[in-house]
């Protein structure tokens, strides 16, 4: 599959302080982030390619200027409540583990620049619930946004599925 990544400066050192940007994005009542470095777009939602046999979270495929893209509905990888899709739903295309995938979200909010002062550890939920996939908590005026770790949003095993779909269907 090929995949356009673009370079960009990871973060900017300010003082003794290094700030992050992150795209934040509402999946319900919550606020999420990924690292804007991550984030190659944002496109209005469109209908995708069901594939047969695939994950129920794997909402299709969507071919995006000749790349055969992936779509992930974050909302189900999540176990969360399914919504019909409204004008503002989008689909955020990220580069996760080198591919490039596309994740439902419910509205994208903005892009915030976060301090390491403005962000604590994920919470220590025990051994049955896992966290892995949470860079951490930040903290934005009164909102507390999960910062995702959008390279273990999905195992490697959900990968090579996504990856596999993705090449069959650019043959």
């Amino acid at each position: 599959m090929s995949t356009a990544v673009v370079e960009r400066e990871e973060s900017r050192i300010t003082g003794d302080e290094e700030e992050k940007q992150y795209l934040t994005f509402v999946l319900g009542d919550e606020q999420y982030g990924v690292n804007i470095l991550t984030v190659q777009e944002i496109k209005g939602y469109t209908d995708v390619t069901r594939i047969p046999n695939t994950p129920p979270y794997m909402k299709g495929v969507l071919n995006l200027r000749g790349t055969i893209v992936p779509i992930i509905n974050l909302r189900m990888k999540f176990g969360m409540e399914q919504i019909d899709f409204t004008s503002f739903t989008v689909i955020v295309v990220v580069v996760v583990q080198g591919r490039v995938m596309g994740m439902i979200v419910d509205s994208v909010s903005d892009v915030l620049t976060m301090k390491a002062q403005d962000m604590k550890p994920a919470p220590a939920l025990g051994v049955k619930v896992d966290t892995s996939f949470i860079d951490g908590i930040a903290t934005t005026g009164d909102r507390l946004v999960t910062l995702l770790d959008i390279d273990r949003v999905l195992s490697d095993r959900e990968i090579e599925q996504v990856e596999a779909v993705a090449s069959k269907e650019n043959e």
